[in-house]
C-alpha cells in the first residue's frame, strides 16, 4: 500500500499539493518572524506597556490572595472575573504612575530598608523569625525569582514613600482642628426606653387559614437544598506520622546528627555607658571624648553605681533610662569592637574605653549564662514527631500514586483502594452545595467534585483532590445518595410556622406600644409617665 502512494505521489499534482500547503506555512512562519500581532498589551500609561501576561499573572495572585483570606468561605462565582481584572489593572496603572512620579523627583529605596521589609514579612518567617527557606518556597509558588519579587517590591515602595510624603505634607487648619475636637469631645445625654418583644409574646391559638398563607407565601424558607450523602477515604501526612514507630537508635542518630540545633549558645547580660562621637569629628574632638568616659570609668572604679553613672551621663537614648541595660545578648548581635570587649570581660568587671561607629563605650558584664546542649531526654518528643513527619512526607506522594490508580482502575467502589492502602472508609450525613460547617466537607474543592457530573450523576469516584495548599492531605470521594432539591411538606413544618406567626404578633404589639409611646411624648407627656 506504501509503494502505491510513492508511486502516485509524482508529476505536477503532487507539486500543486506541496505548493498549497506551502503558502500557509509560509505565511504563518512570516508572522512569527516579523512578530506580527506580538504579545498583548493591556495598557500602556506613560510610554511604559503593562502587558496582558503580567496582568494575568497578578490577576491569579489576587484570586489566591482572596481565597487565603477568606479561607473555606472563598467563593470563585462570587466575584465576577471582568470586575477582579479592572480592579487589579487600576492598581497595576496606579503603580506604574506613582514609580513614575518617584523617579522624577529622584526618590529612591535603599538595599537595607527593602531588606528590612522582607525580613518583617510574616509570610517568610517560620517560628516569629525570617527564614530563607520559607521565603524561598513561597516565591516559587507564585512563580517569582528573588530578583523579580525584589524588583517588584522596590517600585511598590518607592510609589509608598511618595504617597506617605504627600499625606504628611498636608496642613490642618485651625478651623478644622476645632471642629475636629468639638466633635470628638462631644458627649450627649440619651434617655430610651425598651419593650422587649417577649412581653407581647401569647399563646392565641394560630388558624390552619394563616398558617396556609404563610406556607404559600414563604416556600424559599421552607426549601431543602439539593444534598448527597458521601463516602471518602482521607490520606493525610497527619495520621500516616501516628502509625510510624521511630526507634531509640533513630532518635540518638538523629540527636547525633543535629546536635547543634539544641544547643544554646553563650548569653550575657550587660549593660553600658555611651558617649557618641559625631561622625565628622577631629582628633581633638575625639581625644575629648575619650578623656571624659575614662573620668567616668574613674568614677564608677571609685565605688559609685554603674546604674546611677550611666543614667546621669549615657547618650543612649534607649538605655539610659534603665541604667545602660542592653538586656541578655549572643555573639554577633553587636558592633564587632563591642561585641569582642563584651565577650572577653569576666562577670562583674567594667572595660576599657570601647571604640565603636556610635562612640565610646564603657561595658559591665552583669551576668554570664554558658553556652549549653539539651539533653535527648528534653528533645525526644521533639524529634520523634519530626522523623516520624518526614518519613510520613515520603510515604505520602508513593500513597497518592498508587491511591489515585486504584480508585481509576475501580471507579466504582472504594472498598479496592481501602482494602489495598489500609484506609477506612468515612461516611458523611447528608450535604448540600454550601459543604459542612467545618472540616474536610467544608472545603470548595471537595464540595464542588461531590456535585460534578461525573461523581454525582455518573457514580463514579472523584480523582485525587488536594483540598488545601500547602496541606499534605489527599481525599478520593464518591456520591452513595442524591437528594434533589425539594419543598418540605406542610405537616413537617406546621409547629414552626405557628411559631414564626407568634412571634410576628409579638413583634407588632411591641411596635405598636413603642409607636403609642412615642406619641404621648410628641404631645408633650411627660418622659416618667410614658
Amino acid at each position: 500500500m506504501l509503494q502505491n502512494i510513492r508511486d502516485r505521489a509524482q508529476g505536477w499534482i503532487a507539486w500543486a499539493i506541496v505548493i498549497l500547503i506551502s503558502i500557509p506555512f509560509a505565511l504563518w512562519g512570516i508572522q512569527s518572524y516579523l512578530d506580527i500581532g506580538g504579545e498583548p498589551i493591556a495598557a500602556k500609561v506613560n510610554g511604559v506597556e503593562i502587558s496582558q501576561r503580567d496582568l494575568d499573572r497578578r490577576v491569579q495572585e489576587a484570586r489566591m490572595e482572596l481565597g487565603e483570606r477568606l479561607g473555606a468561605a472563598y467563593d470563585p462565582a462570587q466575584f465576577d472575573d471582568a470586575n477582579l481584572r479592572r480592579e487589579v489593572l487600576d492598581d497595576m496603572i496606579r503603580e506604574v504612575m506613582l514609580v513614575d512620579a518617584s523617579d522624577r523627583l529622584g526618590m529612591r529605596v535603599s538595599d537595607q530598608e527593602m531588606r528590612l521589609q522582607i525580613i518583617s514579612e510574616p509570610a517568610f518567617q517560620s517560628n516569629g523569625r525570617f527564614d530563607k527557606a520559607t521565603y524561598e518556597r513561597v516565591l516559587q509558588m507564585q512563580g517569582l525569582a528573588p530578583a523579580q519579587f525584589e524588583a517588584r517590591m522596590r517600585q511598590r515602595m518607592v510609589g509608598t514613600q511618595l504617597v506617605r510624603a504627600v499625606v504628611a505634607s498636608e496642613i490642618v487648619t485651625g478651623g478644622e482642628l476645632a471642629s475636629y475636637r468639638k466633635l470628638n469631645d462631644q458627649k450627649r445625654d440619651v434617655s430610651y426606653l425598651r419593650l422587649p418583644v417577649e412581653r407581647f409574646a401569647s399563646d392565641d391559638p394560630v388558624s390552619d387559614e394563616e398558617i396556609q398563607r404563610y406556607y404559600d407565601a414563604n416556600p424559599a424558607q421552607f426549601q431543602v437544598p439539593e444534598q448527597v450523602k458521601l463516602d471518602y477515604v482521607v490520606l493525610d501526612v497527619a495520621g500516616l506520622a501516628d502509625r510510624i514507630q521511630v526507634s531509640d537508635e533513630d532518635l540518638q542518630h538523629a540527636y547525633d546528627t543535629e546536635q547543634s540545633r539544641f544547643g544554646q549558645p553563650e548569653r550575657r547580660e550587660v549593660r553600658h555607658i555611651l558617649l557618641t562621637v559625631p561622625a565628622n569629628a577631629d582628633q581633638a574632638a575625639t581625644d575629648e571624648v575619650l578623656a571624659k568616659i575614662q573620668a567616668v570609668r574613674e568614677r564608677i572604679l571609685a565605688g559609685e553605681s554603674f546604674d546611677a553613672v550611666a543614667k546621669e551621663v549615657s547618650q543612649d537614648p534607649g538605655s539610659a533610662g534603665q541604667g545602660g541595660s542592653l538586656g541578655s545578648i549572643e555573639a554577633g548581635m553587636m558592633d564587632p569592637a563591642f561585641d569582642q570587649a563584651a565577650f572577653a570581660l569576666a562577670a562583674g568587671t567594667v572595660s576599657e574605653p570601647v571604640r565603636s561607629r556610635f562612640g565610646y563605650h564603657l561595658i559591665e558584664v552583669v551576668k554570664v549564662d554558658p553556652a549549653q546542649v539539651k539533653p535527648l531526654a528534653a528533645v525526644r518528643d521533639e524529634l520523634r514527631q519530626e522523623i516520624a513527619r518526614q518519613r510520613a512526607e515520603a510515604q505520602f506522594y508513593d500513597l497518592g500514586e498508587r491511591l489515585s490508580n486504584v480508585v481509576y482502575e475501580s471507579p466504582d467502589s472504594l472498598v479496592p483502594a481501602a482494602e489495598e492502602l489500609g484506609m477506612e472508609i468515612q461516611h458523611s450525613d447528608w450535604i448540600g452545595r454550601d459543604g459542612a460547617d467545618e472540616g474536610l466537607l467544608s472545603q470548595p474543592k471537595v464540595i464542588s467534585a461531590a456535585f460534578s457530573e461525573e461523581v454525582m450523576a455518573e457514580r463514579r469516584n472523584s480523582d485525587l483532590i488536594e483540598p488545601e495548599r500547602d496541606v499534605l492531605q489527599a481525599v478520593v470521594l464518591r456520591v452513595v445518595d442524591h437528594r434533589d432539591a425539594s419543598t418540605r411538606p406542610l405537616a413537617d413544618v406546621r409547629d414552626e410556622i405557628i411559631g414564626d406567626l407568634r412571634a410576628e404578633r409579638a413583634r407588632k404589639a411591641a411596635a405598636d406600644a413603642a409607636e403609642a409611646g412615642a406619641e404621648k411624648l410628641r404631645n408633650g407627656a411627660e418622659w416618667a409617665a410614658v
